[in-house]
């Protein structure tokens, strides 16, 4: 696969792809609730969105204005293609870009080595969100 896109822009820019990506992934193949999965912090945040060389939507994931990063979701059959650090390099430099000092995450605990390996660290306990176990992590700039 070649390299994809990455598309920045503001939720009335990316939603239709990017909600697409995160009803597959988080609603329909994690069970997560629709009404928890979209909130109203999408309209505030800067949402990326990965686009092959066909411009079919990839992954998708956000950065809200208190420097969290959330909402990371790669389709299925593109996972494990290095797409998804693609997507967290890529929100990380706008962070930094920004000035942020500092970028958190609630990481799914099975996710959590991916995050490690792009330099987070975990801080705090695990606890359930939607019934499913996260951790919070951090990387400091």
């Amino acid at each position: 696969m070649t390299t994809p896109t990455l598309r920045y822009g503001d939720w009335s820019a990316l939603r239709a792809d990017a909600q697409t990506i995160r009803l597959e992934v988080f609603v329909q193949e994690q069970h997560v609730p629709a009404e928890l999965e979209m909130d109203d912090k999408d309209a505030v945040c800067l949402h990326v969105v990965a686009y092959d060389a066909q411009g079919t939507p990839l992954a998708t994931g956000r950065l809200l204005p208190d420097s969290h990063i959330g909402r990371m979701a790669v389709r299925q059959p593109y996972r494990g293609s290095g797409i998804g650090g693609l997507l967290l390099q890529g929100l990380m430099a706008q962070a930094k870009a920004r000035g942020d000092q500092l970028v958190v995450l609630s990481a799914q605990t099975h996710a959590a080595p991916f995050y490690a390996r792009h330099g987070f660290a975990k801080q705090g306990d695990e606890f359930f969100e939607a019934g499913i176990a996260h951790v919070e992590m951090a990387y400091r700039f």
